[in-house]
């Protein structure tokens, strides 16, 4: 079972937004600020913890569910786009002082890193980036995003998978322990994200609005970000499991646009922080250490 979350420092929804979004912090108050996306979209910020409070020990950490996920609501008449989120996040940056800006984006919220990072090249009203911390990005083209719905549609039908699915429909367990049944199928649900689908039961169950997750992809058309990555030069790593159902192509790809480090961390898929946490921070933290920026007085 997920480990328990620990009550955030602080906590309590942005003022300055289209929409209020919700926040919360952790770590050490008076160390430097660190912002981290959580993926989706229309997820939450949750299941990324406990583990990535592991960060919190020399960091001020700033999470929050972007709209139309977790406890930031949005309105289902208005399409929720990745302009809005860009919008939202350029305003939580501005209401919460994030200077230097330092971002660590995880799937999706990578995406959302650098989506953030290409509009600034051309919206000097945006704060630029100190810094970027990639973990397992989102397909970063359409190409890729249509090759990984096909590698994790595979993964959901293997046999393996389809009989441990049949085994808990065949159980008993939703009427004898919903919970427990809950949860299960929960990890079974994500189970083609991992290297080991075993390791499934350490991360924190989660939903994400599909209506939300829908609108944001369709705005986004055909895309292609490595295109729009060139020439970009900032400070960042790319951190990838190998066996993640997204094309390792897609990041390495995005690490030659950007011309920066990739690490490729071996039995890990999607979330290296609940399969390969000492391996990932081993390669995160020395990152983090290198390019602190000095705070602004």
């Amino acid at each position: 079972m997920p480990k328990p979350i620990p009550a955030p420092r602080e906590e309590g929804f942005t003022t300055a937004a289209a929409s209020p979004l919700y926040w919360a912090k952790y770590g050490r108050a008076k160390a430097p600020k660190l912002l981290v996306l959580h993926g989706g979209p229309g997820a939450d910020h949750c299941y990324m913890l406990p583990q990535m409070l592991h960060l919190g020990e020399r960091y001020d950490l700033l999470f929050y569910d972007q709209r139309g996920g977790g406890r930031s609501k949005s309105d289902a008449q208005v399409p929720v786009t990745w302009q809005t989120h860009v919008e939202d996040l350029a305003e939580v940056v501005r209401e919460f002082s994030l200077e230097p800006l330092s971002i660590l984006g995880y799937s999706w919220g990578a995406m959302l890193a650098l989506l953030y990072t290409i509009e600034q090249g051309t919206n000097p009203h945006l704060v630029p980036p100190a810094r970027l911390a990639l973990m397992n990005p989102a397909p970063l083209t359409r190409e890729y995003r249509r090759q990984f719905e096909g590698e994790f549609t595979r993964r959901e039908h293997a046999p393996a998978i389809q009989e441990l699915r049949d085994e808990l429909a065949a159980s008993g367990l939703r009427e004898k322990d919903p919970a427990a049944y809950r949860q299960r199928a929960f990890e079974l649900g994500v189970a083609g994200y991992f290297s080991d689908p075993g390791k499934a039961h350490d991360l924190t169950p989660f939903r994400v609005v599909g209506r939300v997750q829908q609108s944001v992809w369709e705005s986004l058309g055909d895309f292609d970000l490595i295109r729009d990555l060139k020439g970009i030069k900032i400070p960042s790593i790319i951190i990838h499991g190998r066996d993640d159902p997204i094309p390792l192509a897609s990041s390495v790809e995005a690490s030659n646009a950007l011309g920066t480090g990739l690490v490729v961390l071996d039995e890990c898929g999607h979330v290296p922080y609940v399969e390969q946490p000492e391996r990932l921070f081993a390669a995160l933290d020395p990152f983090l250490d290198e390019t602190n920026p000095p705070e602004r007085s």
